[in-house]
């Protein structure tokens, strides 16, 4: 069922054309004004691993004495890539940037200036992809699930792309079953693991998240001492382009992502339970629609893309190239999951007997009590 799911999200030939036109539209107008300006793409569509409504990043490189913000933001308007009321200028934050909606094709898009750890994650994302066969699909979903629920945006607290594609990682990296990483592994019990792993026993006052060396826990304190950061953030991943950069600073809204993951990891726990064929709504609804829902706007939106910038003739079909139902019926998931109990009881009974203060904590307003089960810790030492 997530297989049904990540091919009818995947990109299609026709939104990757249509994203392309925003870009050069972009692209021209910067060209305009700095002839020898560089214009990159990074992010999510230069990975592949967007969603029909994500955004574009772009960033753009040049010789400023100081970031032309607002000459650029004046200049899309007046070229009417968008209007007054669908841009705005971020020069305050961390990484200053300029967001905008493009008038044509209401894609959205983030420009920065002079940043080259952007194109890096990207050549990094892409690696990792190749090592983990099922990222993109584990990532894809987790990318819908934060999108309806609005914890997507960094800007607003929540947990950005790279984030959480690094956190994806980690969880892979450190998990104690070798098929975890297998292209056959079960991706449906995979995201329950996640859940768990993140909604109930990641330990985020005291815990990090390192990817380099083929990944480990850190504890916080030790990074304070090692590091030029003063204070390690609540969501402290360690940037494996940049060790000294904290990825999840920005995101202070995790506890709120945390209680999320929780809630889906309740709900799919219950759901795949063997009592669940005795629940109410069981025939009605697929267990991954219990917790994801496509809107009718996304598929007329698509559909309205594939009109405009669809397949000029039959030899030209889309990439997805299926055709899906936006909402997967009951049985289709059970034929893509129906090892999906069995494997979630076996994973529950092989308890590892170490318990980490790094992962498990006794408070209960950050992380339960009990121990990672699916985790094995690796030793954590301090980078010199």
């Amino acid at each position: 069922m997530i297989n049904d799911f990540y091919k009818h999200m995947s990109p299609r030939a026709e939104e990757e054309r249509m994203r392309m036109e925003v870009v050069d539209r972009i692209e021209r107008v910067i060209k305009d004004l700095w002839p020898t300006a560089d214009v990159q793409v990074f992010g999510s569509f230069s990975t592949g691993l967007y969603l029909p409504t994500s955004d574009i990043d772009l960033v753009v490189f040049g010789n400023w004495e100081n970031l032309p913000l607002w000459t650029l933001e004046e200049a899309l308007r007046k070229k009417n890539v968008t209007d007054e009321n669908s841009i705005k200028v971020l020069d305050k934050a961390t990484v200053p940037i300029i967001k905008l909606t493009d008038f044509r094709t209401e894609v959205k898009v983030d420009i920065s200036f002079n940043v080259k750890n952007g194109v890096k994650a990207a050549l990094l994302i892409k690696d990792y992809k190749k090592k983990y066969p099922v990222l993109p699909k584990l990532v894809l979903v987790l990318k819908q699930f934060l999108l309806q629920r609005d914890l997507n945006e960094v800007f607003t607290g929540g947990i950005g792309s790279y984030s959480l594609f690094l956190m994806a990682v980690s969880f892979l990296q450190l998990h104690y079953r070798e098929d975890a990483c297998s292209p056959n592994a079960n991706v449906g019990v995979l995201l329950i693991e996640f859940f768990e792993l993140y909604g109930r026993h990641f330990n985020y006052l005291k815990t990090g998240i390192r990817i380099k060396d083929g990944g480990s826990y850190v504890a916080k304190d030790e990074v304070q001492k090692c590091t030029d950061l003063y204070r390690p953030s609540m969501l402290f991943i360690e940037d494996p382009l940049a060790p000294d950069n904290d990825v999840g600073r920005s995101s202070y809204g995790v506890l709120q992502v945390k209680q999320a993951f929780d809630y889906a990891y309740v709900v799919l726990n219950h759901a795949v339970s063997p009592i669940a064929k005795y629940y109410p709504n069981n025939e009605s609804e697929s267990i991954l629609g219990r917790i994801i829902r496509v809107t009718q706007e996304v598929a007329e939106y698509r559909d309205w893309i594939t009109k405009l910038w669809g397949p000029q003739s039959q030899n030209e079909p889309a990439l997805n190239g299926n055709d899906v139902t936006l909402l997967v019926k009951p049985q289709q998931l059970d034929e893509c999951n129906n090892n999906l109990t069995e494997e979630v009881t076996a994973s529950r009974s092989k308890t590892s007997s170490n318990s980490s203060s790094l992962v498990s904590s006794s408070s209960s307003t950050v992380s339960s009590s009990s121990d990672v089960s699916f985790i094995t810790l690796k030793h954590t030492v301090c980078a010199h």
